[in-house]
């Protein structure tokens, strides 16, 4: 895991500081999309240095066009727009490949999805943005970009509680904490997410 260091002081969201200009939020960016995209690649069958070829294209593209994006309706999503982004590098990838996208599937397909670290979602699921893997991929990687901000015991009751789905009076019995306890570390964890991450993870 990257060796962030969390910028607690301001209150502005991830997509905030990266208009902004801030280094620290592009790699927390990257950090957080950048396995979806190469995801969103190898379901067109674009895997390895290619896939990490496309995905430098799209980080290319979004630094580029961020200052664009605009969320006018309920319906425009950073991942919507991201995703978009990934569709037309992939498209002058294959363009500059000289064919057209070959269709995916198979077991050796399967073996090169299962192979990718934070597989985030279904083959099935290749032109839709917003697949539920795909969001719990997401926030998975948004929690570990926070983690170092909390106490070891604040963590675990939010994770046993959230993550492993037990409830607040069986987490408290086994910790030795109240069961008000674990629900304010789950209050904190997840205030401390939307905080960091807003309308990155298009909750």
């Amino acid at each position: 895991m990257p060796n962030f260091v969390p910028d607690v002081g301001t209150s502005l969201t991830l997509l905030g500081r990266l208009r902004g200009g801030e280094p620290d939020a592009w790699s927390r960016l990257v950090f957080l999309y950048g396995p979806l995209v190469e995801a969103w690649a190898a379901r067109r069958g674009v895997v390895g240095a290619d896939a990490e070829d496309v995905a430098q294209e799209v980080f290319r593209a979004v630094a580029g066009g961020l200052a664009g994006f605009r969320r006018d309706r309920p319906s425009d999503t950073f991942r919507g727009w991201l995703f978009g982004v990934t569709r037309h590098a992939l498209l002058r990838h294959f363009h500059a490949a000289g064919h057209q996208p070959r269709a995916v599937g198979g077991t050796d397909f399967r073996l090169r999805i299962d192979a990718l670290p934070d597989r985030a979602g279904d083959p099935d699921s290749a032109d839709e943005p917003d697949c539920p893997a795909d969001s719990v991929a997401l926030h998975r990687r948004g929690l570990e970009l926070v983690r170092g901000e909390f106490e070891p015991r604040t963590w675990e009751m939010f994770w046993q509680h959230v993550v492993g789905g037990r409830t607040p009076a069986d987490v408290a019995a086994d910790l030795g904490v109240s069961a008000a306890a674990v629900r304010q570390a789950k209050s904190r964890v997840l205030r401390r997410l939307r905080q960091e991450l807003g309308d990155a993870l298009d909750e």
